[in-house]
Formats: structure tokens, sequence, C-alpha cells
């Protein structure tokens, strides 16, 4: 009984590390690979032999890569604060105000979500053109937004069923407004929710690249992963692999950044409305 149990925690704590390993050794080797120039990115190191930061300030150093990093970072907070604003007030009105039509509605705004970016790049592009947007940050921030909306809105109005009826309630016997119940009832009680689903938009937001390439034509408005692809230049030969790997460490590091300091809410947000009773 105990050699069975004990084997199947050796088994279970095996296959974690296999899953760790196999997860976080891309990126290690990213980091160890950045640190290396010349043909010494061609040699298979596990460990840095010395640390050349000489990739780091080509990246760092070049015309417009900090202003790629700047764009990327005011686009994805302008789209994750759009989004998080209208998703809450629709998310409100699909939970808690009743009318016909509101499941359907929501299953709307879910199949929005299933169609593949290619497939609206052509009418988002007329679009974009036909408001003056081309070619600079407010045409990914709204394409960004009606793409990430479905999400944020199916999993806000799941969160916000889940709330109890009694304190809207009272609320509402307090005089309560509805934007006042949103604003202060509601949000302090989605805050794991509203980490989760803000944080995973960001996400989104930052490493998205087919929208970024089409509706941006020069260097200063593009985001970060434009601009690690545009790294290779013209000529195909002579790819400076050491810069690339810097450029992905430094797009990277925000991202682990930003999940360690909110993963208490993350996994609040993730397992909520998971127990009952």
């Amino acid at each position: 009984m105990m050699d069975n149990k004990l084997l199947k925690n050796v088994a279970f704590y095996a296959l974690v590390v296999v899953i760790v390993v196999f997860s976080i050794f891309p990126f290690y080797y990213t980091i160890v690979t950045s640190f290396a120039t010349g043909t010494a990115i061609f040699e298979i190191n596990y460990f840095p032999r010395h640390f050349d930061w000489a990739n780091y300030q080509t990246v760092l150093g070049g015309r417009t890569f900090p202003r790629n990093i700047l764009n990327s970072v005011f686009i994805a907070t302008t789209t994750v604060v759009l989004a998080l604003f209208l998703a809450v007030t629709a998310s409100y009105a699909l939970a808690r105000v009743r009318f016909r039509g509101r499941g359907l509605l929501l299953m709307t705004i879910l199949a929005v979500s299933m169609f593949p970016q290619i497939a609206v790049l052509a009418g988002l592009f007329e679009l974009i053109k036909f408001l003056g947007l081309f070619n600079t940050p407010y045409a990914l921030i709204l394409s960004y937004t009606i793409f990430t909306l479905p999400f944020t809105v199916w999993v806000l109005t799941t969160f916000m069923r889940d709330l109890p009826v009694e304190i809207e309630e009272a609320a509402i016997v307090d005089g309560a407004t509805p934007w006042i119940i949103i604003t202060k009832v509601f949000l302090p009680l989605l805050w794991p929710a509203l980490v989760t689903t803000g944080l995973l938009a960001f996400i989104g937001a930052w490493n998205e690249f087919l929208f970024a390439l089409t509706f941006t034509s020069q260097e200063i408005t593009r985001t970060v992963p434009v601009a690690i692809a545009m790294l290779s230049g013209a000529s195909q030969q002579e790819i400076p692999w050491g810069p690339i790997m810097a450029a992905s460490v430094i797009v990277t590091v925000p991202l682990i950044v930003l999940v360690l300091i909110f993963q208490r809410k993350i996994v609040a947000g993730l397992t909520a409305g998971g127990v009952k009773g």
C-alpha cells in the first residue's frame, strides 16, 4: 500500500519536473544565447560561459526599438483599460438585467471570437483606412479591443452571475444607481476576475503580430513583435540571432514580472466559482 502510494507520488513529481523543464527550457536557452556573440551563438552551451551584453546594447541602442517597446506598452495598456471598462458594463447588463434575447446575445458575442484574424483582416483594414487610423496606435487599439471583448465579456458575465443577489438588492434599497452598484459594490468583488482577464488581454495585445504588421508601415509606429521580426533585415543569409534573442528576452521579462506580481489574484480568478456551497 505504502509502496504504491510512494510510486504514484514519485511518478507525479517526475511528470511535473518534465513539464516544467519543457516549458521553461526554451526561454532559458534564449537567455543563454542572448549573451553569446559571433560563432559562439551556434555552439551548444547549456550554461553561459560569460556575460556579454553586446546584443542588448545593440538592441536598446537601435534607432526605434525603445520606441517600439513604448508603443507596445501604450497599446496593450489602453486596450486592457478600454476592454475591461466595456466588459464590466456589458457583463452587468448580461448577468443582472433581464431582457429578451439575452442568451442569444451572449452566444453571439462568444461566436465573434471564433473567427480567425485572417478572416476579418481585409474588412478591418478597410474600416481602419476609412476612419483615418492607419499607421497609428489607435488602429491597433481598435482591432485588439474588438478581439479582446468577447473573451472578457464572457468571463466577467460568468463571475457577475455568481455574485450574491442580496448584495445588489441591499444596494438598491439604499438608493444606489446601477453605476454605483457596478463601481462601488461589484468591482471590489471582481478584482480576481479583472486581473486574470486583464492580464490575458495584455499578453494577447503585447504578442499580437498580424494586425501590427498590417496596420503599421513605419518603424516608429510598430510594436515589439514586428520590430523583432524586422531585425532579420533584408538579407536572410546573415540573420542576427544574438540581437533577436536579446530582444526576445527584453519583451518577455515584463510579462513574467506581471504574472509574478499578480499570481495570487490570477489563481483566485481562475478558481473562483469552482466550489459551491
